[in-house]
């Protein structure tokens, strides 16, 4: 048989100190052979003990080296493109600040790499929280009302989709499909596995690969998330537009149609009604969905989650809005960009499967 194949668990974090006992904790608490996983924590400069807190971990468990590097690019996507470049294992497998992973994570996702020959897996990202308001936002993220098709967030089956949550890939992934891009503060994610299906690449969902993610817990925080999601959603679109999904449109169409509306209703009367009209469809629509994502049918709860979905939905269409006005010349630039990597492409693609044929499944 052949041995296990080894890994680099990769953080990108900054200011955690108060989830990364927790988070980096779970990753040296796997079933995983110790001798064959390492951590990388890219850390964003933290000036909150961050760095004196992750010290204390790693003294625990002595037999999984632990090293830290520094992100001065103190954004997402420059952290995991410094951890990957110091990443030595066969198997990359990415884990976030406000993530406690399953202790069988790790052996999840390479199992399912192996099994499968994807270029990356992932499991559903199960939100929880301990305040009231955190704990709607938890309700709101895991429903389709709120998130739309984005499966990764309430799938109960294996099944291969455009994108996961966090992510596990072979190594020689990112030889073949490059790094993270930098530009992007938020979704560089989305972009990186846009980037790889483009190519050829493969993304399977495994609910397998269990992981508890610690939420937003107040209005002003997932407002700010959701808007920059929407706002950085724009470049994303722009690099690869063969990647758009409805989903994505509707919210901003919604915010869209509103604002019209609403700009209407001061020259004619009717607008105004159309827009009770559309504001009381919505609300009826946000209730009944409140309705069938908690079990507890509390009526707190009932009132919370109808403005939860709101402030994601206004926040990410707005965000799109502004980005859509900020990146203007973007589809030009893209299209020509695109244009000029096409011959490179081609050749690319002949690279595909190379750690699944290693593992003799290929």
């Amino acid at each position: 048989m052949l041995p296990l194949p080894s890994v680099t668990v990769i953080m990108a974090v900054r200011n955690e100190a108060s989830f990364i006992a927790a988070s980096l904790g779970a990753v040296l608490e796997q079933d995983y052979p110790a001798d064959r996983l390492d951590v990388i924590v890219a850390d964003g400069m933290s000036t909150d003990g961050t760095r004196a807190i992750i010290d204390r971990v790693r003294a625990a468990r002595a037999d999984i080296a632990v090293t830290v590097v520094d992100n001065p690019g103190r954004i997402t996507p420059t952290g995991l493109n410094a951890a990957v470049a110091a990443s030595t294992g066969e198997i990359v497998v990415r884990v976030d600040g406000h993530t406690v992973i399953a202790s069988n994570y790790v052996r999840q996702c390479v199992g399912a790499l192996i099994r499968t020959g994807a270029d990356n897996v992932g499991g559903r990202m199960d939100a929880v929280s301990d305040g009231f308001f955190g704990r709607a936002v938890a309700l709101a993220t895991s429903s389709r009302f709120g998130v739309g098709g984005a499966r990764f967030h309430y799938s109960t089956q294996e099944e291969w989709v455009d994108t996961v949550y966090l992510g596990a890939w072979p190594r020689a992934v990112f030889d073949r499909f490059g790094l993270f891009d930098e530009e992007l503060v938020r979704n560089q994610d989305d972009e990186f596995n846009y980037r790889l299906l483009d190519r050829g690449g493969r993304i399977l969902l495994s609910p397998a690969i269990a992981s508890r993610y610690s939420n937003r817990t107040s209005g002003r925080n997932l407002w700010r998330q959701y808007f920059e999601y929407g706002y950085w959603k724009v470049r994303v679109m722009q690099k690869h537009p063969r990647q758009i999904r409805m989903r994505q449109l509707a919210p901003p169409a919604f915010v869209a149609s509103l604002l019209m509306v609403a700009a209407a209703a001061l020259l004619e009367p009717v607008a105004a009604w159309i827009l009770i009209g559309v504001a009381v469809t919505y609300v009826v629509s946000g209730l009944v969905a409140a309705w069938l994502v908690q079990h507890s049918r509390r009526a707190g709860m009932m009132l919370v989650l109808p403005a939860t979905f709101a402030i994601m939905h206004i926040a990410y269409g707005l965000g799109v809005l502004v980005g859509l006005v900020r990146f203007g010349q973007g589809w030009r630039l893209e299209g020509t960009r695109r244009h000029a990597r096409r011959p490179r492409e081609g050749a690319e693609r002949a690279d595909t499967q190379i750690f699944a044929t290693k593992r003799g499944i290929g």
